[in-house]
């Protein structure tokens, strides 16, 4: 993967079997700000004042958003269902579905808010993306556990580009043997890119950080390469 990282104020971080290129302010304040309410416009709540995290699941899948088509997805764990602690949405284009977890995904159709920011992240790399999962944490309860992206439809060495807004929290890097650990604070307006064989060596999580209060939005910015394509 090429880049032009002249003006963007980052840094590359290379990591035996793969690297990251990370810049702490890639979306300026005044858009990452427009985003949080993009992602939460809704015709019911005040999406600055509301407590999401008290609304059971049957009053939140209720509310209409304007933007997103948020929802809670389950998985099954030992036997169980259980939902996952954060909500998602998965975008991209017509053909390009996604199966992560037992979970399978259909796109939604890409809007004008969603290709805005892809095509920021494109306009410093050779990579055309196709798609976008995006991640809800209503605060800090809400996570997301130890895993790698490495579905066969990423292809062998993915590239995935992750903007956050809202709440700052700890990225966790990992070797699959536990030798190494790196966190990397995600931050309003941070934009991650991880590349080479770092998939197939590093595990990552967002641990629970009970003390954060607001929530933060991850976009994971992917190419789907499905057998046919």
């Amino acid at each position: 993967m090429k880049m032009v990282i002249a003006d963007l104020k980052g840094f590359e971080i290379y990591v035996p079997n793969g690297y990251l290129f990370y810049a702490e302010a890639f979306i300026e304040k005044n858009i990452s700000d427009r985003s949080v309410e993009y992602f939460l416009e809704n015709d019911s709540n005040d999406w600055q004042s509301v407590d999401w995290h008290s609304l059971d699941k049957d009053a939140l899948s209720k509310v209409k958003f304007k933007n997103i088509n948020w929802q809670h997805d389950k998985i099954n764990m030992y036997g169980k269902e259980m939902y996952l602690p954060r909500y998602s949405a998965w975008y991209g284009d017509t053909d390009k579905s996604y199966t992560y977890s037992g979970i399978h995904l259909e796109p939604n159709v890409w809007n004008k808010g969603l290709l805005y920011l892809k095509e920021r992240i494109e306009s410093i790399t050779d990579v055309k993306f196709n798609s976008v999962l995006m991640n809800w944490y209503r605060d800090g309860f809400d996570h997301i556990g130890w895993h790698t992206d490495a579905e066969s439809e990423l292809g062998q060495n993915p590239v995935i580009a992750s903007l956050n807004f809202g709440a700052s929290r700890d990225f966790v890097i990992r070797t699959k043997d536990k030798s190494q650990k790196m966190s990397i604070p995600l931050k309003h307006g941070t934009l991650l890119i991880m590349g080479g064989a770092l998939q197939h060596f590093w595990e990552h999580s967002v641990p629970p950080r009970k003390k954060v209060k607001e929530a933060r939005f991850n976009l994971t910015f992917r190419v789907i390469k499905h057998d046919h394509a």
